[in-house]
């Protein structure tokens, strides 16, 4: 199959699944509002709770890795190009309502987000190795009992982060790190491939605790710089905020065509950087040994990730670009759009910054997005050495492949697989309402009544059955 014909099917499922039938945006609004209703707006209602849910979450043991682990690694996985190069590119190509409405599918993103990982707490099951494993694939099939949709579920995960999106990370280092110091993109991504294989060939606990470092660091990093860059151009920060609401609503003199490209670019670079929905995060929380050792407190902590990726890293990267009148840029120009902004606030030192948060932010996904990939390998009974050397191998190639593609090419092929996948978890969230509602009321009750919030099998009605043992 040539390339040019690849690239025409691609371009047609995205036309549907993001461009004029705009399916997804749909669904993900339908669904954000669906479980923000049906669990209360418990992203507004539990806003505290949520990070009091972290205390004593550094916990773990021979199962699960900690709680604080896992949104780490989740972290590690949302915290990449979606947050410096997607954030440029919904500003250049959708102008600066863009980012209202990334706000909004971030806050209606939270309780989806929760959902989807209390599901995946609840049905996770063990591996060959005695460890937690799980995710959408395997509560579509021990909830749903609907085995050939968790296998075409996990198939578009493999293409997409088993392979795409580690090749997308790959492209926006590499093409940072070319336009900073104008290294040949092949050799930053050998060296990508190097130390991503000294990471993931330790497995998940290994990728757990890199993040666990990694990324509290560079989380913090960025907000500092971005909170000095503020209050040195503090006087046009109403101006800025006027322009966000104002362009999101059509109020300027494009109008309505202006507020239709604000809301598809806020809407799609929004789900691609915070993921909610998407069914990826489940992997992570799935994984986890939670503290209370309940499902629902993973919830929690996933729907802390989805606050900290866009509602304060993406507006970060849009603040940095906005105050230097970003909005004004022409065409896709990813992660170079934020470089020339940061430079223009802080001089040659700015473009080195976002060359290394870049090289991190995006490295960090390249190594997390394996764990995503590998989690699945349970599924088809391939969690032995031969089926993970096998994945690891074509995982490192496609990152080589992504250090030396053509910008567009590839973000189209990762926003197929995240809408392939999208579809599939959605639909089962939705059919799995029932049971998201009744463990979340069982936790609810629990910590309203005072009573020691613990869960196990029987406590209240799920569809399907958990793995015997892991809740008994």
């Amino acid at each position: 199959m040539s390339q040019t014909l690849i690239n025409e099917i691609v371009a047609f499922i995205n036309n549907i699944l993001w461009g004029n039938g705009q399916i997804l945006i749909y669904m993900l609004l339908a669904a954000g509002i669906w479980f923000s209703v049906k669990l209360g707006f418990i992203q507004i209602r539990h806003f505290g709770h949520m990070f009091s849910v972290m205390k004593g979450s550094t916990k773990s043991d021979a199962a699960g890795i900690s709680s604080f682990q896992a949104l780490c690694t989740s972290l590690s996985a949302r915290v990449g190009t979606g947050n410096l190069a997607g954030v440029a590119v919904a500003i250049s190509l959708g102008g600066s309502g863009a980012i209202f409405w990334m706000w909004v599918i971030a806050i209606l993103g939270m309780a989806t987000g929760f959902a989807e990982s209390v599901l995946g707490q609840l049905y996770k099951v063990k591996d060959a190795n005695g460890e937690y494993r799980g995710g959408p694939a395997y509560y579509i099939q021990q909830g749903l009992n609907k085995r050939w949709l968790a296998v075409i579920f996990s198939l578009f995960l493999f293409l997409g982060y088993g392979f795409i999106f580690s090749a997308v990370q790959a492209n926006t280092i590499t093409d940072a790190l070319n336009h900073a110091y104008e290294i040949p993109t092949h050799y930053s991504g050998l060296v990508i491939i190097v130390l991503a294989g000294l990471i993931v060939i330790g497995g998940l606990r290994a990728i757990a605790k890199f993040a666990e470092w990694v990324v509290p660091f560079m989380a913090v990093t960025y907000v500092l710089v971005t909170l000095a860059i503020t209050f040195l151009n503090i006087d046009l920060v109403p101006a800025m905020l006027w322009d966000i609401i104002t362009s999101a609503f059509g109020l300027q003199e494009a109008g309505a065509g202006a507020m239709g490209a604000a809301f598809k670019h806020g809407v799609q670079r929004g789900l691609y950087s915070n993921e909610a929905g998407s069914g990826s995060v489940p992997h992570a929380a799935a994984s986890a040994t939670p503290n209370p050792n309940h499902p629902v407190s993973q919830g929690y902590v996933q729907m802390l990730g989805v606050f900290i990726d866009t509602m304060i890293l993406c507006t970060c990267s849009a603040i940095v670009i906005l105050l230097a009148g970003g909005a004004s840029g022409e065409g896709m120009e990813g992660i170079r759009l934020t470089q020339d902004a940061m430079s223009s606030h802080l001089g040659e030192v700015g473009g080195d910054f976002v060359a290394a948060a870049i090289s991190l932010f995006a490295f960090t996904s390249v190594v997390a997005n394996y764990a995503y990939g590998e989690s699945n390998l349970h599924m088809f009974k391939l969690d032995n050495k031969s089926g993970r050397a096998a994945y690891t191998v074509g995982y490192l190639m496609m990152i080589l492949w992504g250090s030396m593609a053509a910008l567009p090419e590839v973000w189209a092929m990762a926003d197929m697989a995240l809408g392939l996948m999208t579809i599939i978890n959605i639909s089962a969230l939705v059919w799995m309402t029932p049971t998201i509602v009744s463990i979340s009321k069982d936790y609810f009750t629990k910590r309203d009544s005072g009573k020691e919030i613990t869960y196990k099998a029987g406590d209240c009605e799920i569809q399907g059955k958990s793995e015997k043992g892991i809740w008994d």
